[in-house]
């Protein structure tokens, strides 16, 4: 029997976030005991399991080590999968204090302060610590490999979308052509993007772009949707309650951020059948392929943008192509079942 804590930072919405919360709510093996813990925040309603969750502070890191240190003890924990670089610390220590032979287990998700200031001594903690590095991309394993990282640490198990609640919607007329983006408001989203490209096509008729999402750079945002003069063009939602039915209203989603990974809302458009339009970053090329799952953009160009809506909004044919290829594509590659699967293999 093993018994397996999943550590997140804190339970706001975010792309590792909901990977953890997929993780909790659909990990099962009749030889495992699966709990979490986090500190609180919306995403606290997702966790279905809440009677073997720890919650934790958002500030006082002393006081989350004694608690995890004594429930590690408590509920011989042999397996922890760490979803962030600070969990990641907070396991090694967990380690030493406790004296227990403890697996960890690290999904890495976003690049690191310590792995850009200091390259050397992040990957010297992850060979000297860690068991299995999950990466969520090639891109990403790749990277890892660069730095050094022991090749036989890493497997890169894709993120998986829950194919039957994102079920695929067939394209349905509307009065407006729809281009949203789904993101929280942070530099790195590179919102200020998306609003260039509003700004390119203010005077197209029928077309309305939607922000769905909140963070620090909401005041920025607000600014500069009034600044461009863009308010009868832009809405900004805020938080998604429902993303899904947030996508399928979508005629078209774009991703403009400056760095990703492999961000979860493409393979969710990828899977409604809502057309991904991208910058090409990170490994979003190994699910979105150019005119054929999706449309890839190689520069941060709200020209280049425009003339690709422009493209999809006069071709519906191109547009039912891209929605159905890409649907394949999730339901070959990137299902819920096949990450919950692999990752199971390596608690073992």
């Amino acid at each position: 029997m093993n018994n397996v804590l999943l550590l997140t930072d804190k339970l706001i919405t975010g792309g590792a976030e909901m990977y953890f919360c997929k993780l909790e709510n659909h990990l099962q093996d009749e030889n495992m005991t699966f709990y979490s813990a986090a500190a609180t925040g919306e995403l606290y309603k997702q966790i279905h399991n809440k009677q073997q969750f720890i919650p934790l502070s958002l500030k006082n890191h002393l006081a989350n080590l004694k608690i995890l240190t004594k429930e590690v003890s408590l509920k011989h924990i042999d397996v922890i999968h760490a979803n962030s670089l600070r969990m990641l610390l907070y396991s090694i220590a967990i380690k030493k204090l406790t004296r227990r032979n403890i697996k960890l287990v690290y999904t890495k998700h976003n690049v690191t302060i310590l792995e850009k200031k200091m390259p050397f001594l992040f990957k010297r903690v992850l060979n000297q610590h860690v068991e299995e590095i999950i990466a969520i991309s090639n891109f990403e394993r790749d990277n890892l490999l660069q730095l050094g990282v022991r090749k036989e640490l890493i497997r890169t198990i894709y993120n998986g979308v829950d194919v039957e609640h994102f079920s695929f919607k067939q394209l349905q007329p509307k009065e407006t052509f729809n281009v949203g983006i789904l993101a929280r408001l942070s530099k790195e989203k590179n919102h200020e993007l998306f609003l260039e490209i509003v700004n390119e096509l203010k005077d197209v008729p029928n077309v309305m772009f939607y922000i769905a999402g909140d963070g620090p750079e909401r005041e920025f945002v607000e600014k500069m949707i009034k600044d461009l003069k863009l308010r009868h063009k832009v809405m900004l939602l805020g938080n998604a309650s429902n993303p899904y039915e947030f996508i399928c209203n979508m005629d078209v989603l774009l991703l403009t951020s400056l760095r990703e990974v492999f961000p979860m809302v493409v393979l969710e458009a990828m899977a409604a059948g809502t057309p991904i339009m991208s910058v090409d970053v990170g490994g979003i090329k190994e699910a979105v392929v150019n005119h054929e799952t999706g449309i890839l953009i190689s520069q941060h160009s709200e020209q280049e943008f425009a003339k690709q809506i422009k493209t999809l909004q006069d071709n519906v044919d191109l547009r039912q192509h891209l929605g159905k290829k890409a649907r394949q594509k999730v339901e070959e590659s990137f299902s819920l079942s096949n990450m919950i699967h692999s990752t199971l293999k390596t608690y073992q």
